[in-house]
């Protein structure tokens, strides 16, 4: 169907949503043209500027899975985000504590009652005893690189083609015509990646196992599922073997629940009964508020006390003023304990079936050659035939012009998309009628496609 479309046709379909936009945004207009004054394009952080519109909405306000912007439109938020928002916007039970929490002090470098119920919560649900509070998934996964370097005295990582795992130096890496080096847009690396990090594509054995076979590679950083350059699953078996390879080569292996929380309250590690060494958890967990966390079993516990100088506690590269400050712990203990739980994730993931199967409907309708994927409550479709099995595929198959489109013409009719792909996630308080919302829109734009 991508190569199929009219350029032309779907150029000027673009032109007519900017127009549109445009045209219903003139306080957001104002307030962007205002920001060119004093932020680097606009706006506060950079991919901002990568949303499909000529410039972003400002919000005004957000609740649940609706928000509001300056305008006054009102928009079903199925981005979230990014996972960030996962919780819904500003969830009452996570409002309550964090301004209790704010008059009582917000951070002291001391620790709280409630990370012991945080800590305990979270070796209920990943299995894993010991655990660590950070302040954003980027920082666990840089402080568990290091822990796992640090236990393994080996110097290198291993990683997956277009995986995300924050802004980890590290991980900003990819296969470029067959050849490990930096991603494209890789701004300013310390060093060539490859001095640092093997890459590998997801689904591919025999390079893990040749990967690993040095013995130089202290841990394999991995998401259950990729996940940021769109949903590719595992291939069955896959895990075991993965399990099986970084023990017999002595390799940690840290798993990144950061999106894939999305599979349930314990993630896939929990759901599909994975073994890492070293879990790491961001975004969502302090409903908004700046929260991440790391945790690994008693293995790894000896491992490190084994060697370990707290002299040094200060300035040996783990840690940060402050991580695991009051107010972002006790946001955190009210998420897990009032929000993000078993009972929620019994409605939200059947609301990503349900908005899954919609599309499906659609694509059915117009017999368009696309694919839908589905981990949990999170779902996208995707503009190809069969779904990519690793992350080189899932690149070659965006359609950057079509996706722009797409999520502007959402946008244009209330509805939000996450940036970069055709992805929705569910939250608490989203409701079957703003899924069927999006598929009566999904509708009208696949109807465009095909005059």
């Amino acid at each position: 169907m991508t190569a199929s479309i009219d350029r032309e046709r779907l150029a000027a379909l673009k032109t007519r949503e900017d127009e549109l936009f445009v045209a219903r945004h003139p306080r957001s207009c104002e307030l962007f043209e205002r920001a060119q004054a004093h932020m680097l394009d606009g706006v506060p952080m950079n991919w901002m500027t990568r949303w499909s519109s000529p410039f972003p909405p400002y919000v005004a306000a957000a609740s649940g899975a609706r928000f509001t912007c300056v305008d006054g439109h009102e928009y079903v938020d199925f981005c979230l985000g990014d996972t960030g928002a996962m919780t819904g916007h500003s969830p009452e039970a996570s409002i309550a504590a964090i301004a209790a929490q704010a008059a009582r002090g917000i951070t002291t470098m001391l620790p709280t009652e409630d990370s012991l119920w945080v800590a305990a919560e979270l070796s209920r649900r990943f299995g894993l005893q010991y655990w660590q509070l950070a302040l954003t998934a980027t920082d666990a996964n840089r402080f568990a690189i290091r822990l796992a370097r640090h236990v393994t005295k080996r110097p290198k990582i291993l990683v997956y083609n277009y995986c995300y795992h924050g802004s980890v130096d590290e991980t900003i890496i990819t296969i470029n015509d067959g050849v490990p080096g930096p991603k494209p847009g890789n701004a300013g690396p310390p060093v060539d990646p490859t001095v640092t990090t093997k890459v590998i594509e997801w689904n591919d054995l025999e390079a893990l196992e040749r990967a690993l076979e040095p013995g130089d590679v202290a841990c394999v950083l991995a998401e259950p599922a990729l996940t940021n350059i769109g949903i590719v699953l595992p291939d069955e078996g896959y895990h075991a073997e993965l399990r099986r390879m970084t023990r017999e080569t002595g390799t940690l292996l840290i798993i990144d629940e950061t999106h894939t929380i999305c599979a349930g309250p314990g993630g896939c590690t929990r759901a599909w009964g994975l073994e890492p060494d070293i879990v790491t958890l961001g975004k969502p967990i302090g409903s908004g508020v700046p929260a991440a966390v790391y945790g690994f079993g008693e293995a790894i516990a000896d491992l490190i006390h084994r060697d370990w100088d707290y002299h040094a506690a200060d300035e040996c590269g783990i840690g940060g003023t402050l991580a695991g400050n009051a107010l972002s712990v006790a946001a955190v203990r009210a998420t897990l304990s009032e929000v993000l739980t078993d009972e929620a994730y019994e409605r939200m993931i059947p609301l990503a079936g349900h908005w899954a199967d919609g599309v499906e409907a659609v694509i059915g309708e117009f017999a368009l050659p696309w694919v839908v994927k589905r981990l949990g409550c999170r779902a996208e479709y995707w503009p190809r035939p069969v779904p990519p099995r690793n992350g080189g595929e899932a690149a070659a198959a965006e359609d950057e012009e079509l996706d722009r489109y797409l999520h502007l013409f959402m946008l244009n009719r209330g509805i939000l998309m996450t940036p970069f792909h055709n992805m929705a996630l569910m939250s608490p308080q989203t409701t079957a009628a703003d899924v069927d919302r999006h598929t009566e829109v999904f509708r009208e734009a696949a109807q465009t496609l095909v005059g």
